[in-house]
């Protein structure tokens, strides 16, 4: 798949059920959010798969009126080493810490892909 619409094919790629980021051609570094070119040098970028496995860097907790529940705006680094905005599902909104491990995993809400974070490892087993 190759356009000059990074995004949207980061979106299509959501929507078949695939997690995948880019990567630089020339020094293996992986990038987010899609672009055209790999930032500072312009080298070329190729999709690949992510493993997603990620840590939380950093979480907010909203909390709208009643009768709206809680939730969380977090900060995660992916194992690859970048870094994005997101949600971690599976846990109450005020349980997510700093540093706790998660698992990407692709959800339809409002009728689109998209891609939050879940507990892994022992926290998810805790949880259960």
């Amino acid at each position: 798949m190759h356009t000059s619409f990074p995004e949207k094919e980061y979106l299509a790629f959501l929507a078949a059920g695939k997690f995948m980021i880019q990567r630089s051609t020339k020094s293996g570094r992986h990038v987010f959010y899609p672009r055209l070119a790999e930032p500072v040098t312009g080298d070329g970028l190729e999709w690949v798969e992510a493993c997603g496995r990620a840590t939380v860097y950093s979480i907010t907790v909203l909390r709208p009126k009643p009768p709206e529940a809680a939730y969380n705006l977090a900060l995660i680094d992916l194992e690859e080493g970048p870094r994005l905005m997101s949600r971690v599902d599976g846990i109450a909104a005020d349980r997510v810490e700093i540093g706790m491990p998660v698992q990407a995993k692709i959800i339809e809400e409002n009728g689109q892909a998209l891609l939050v974070f879940e507990p892994r490892g022992a926290i998810q087993q805790a949880l259960s």
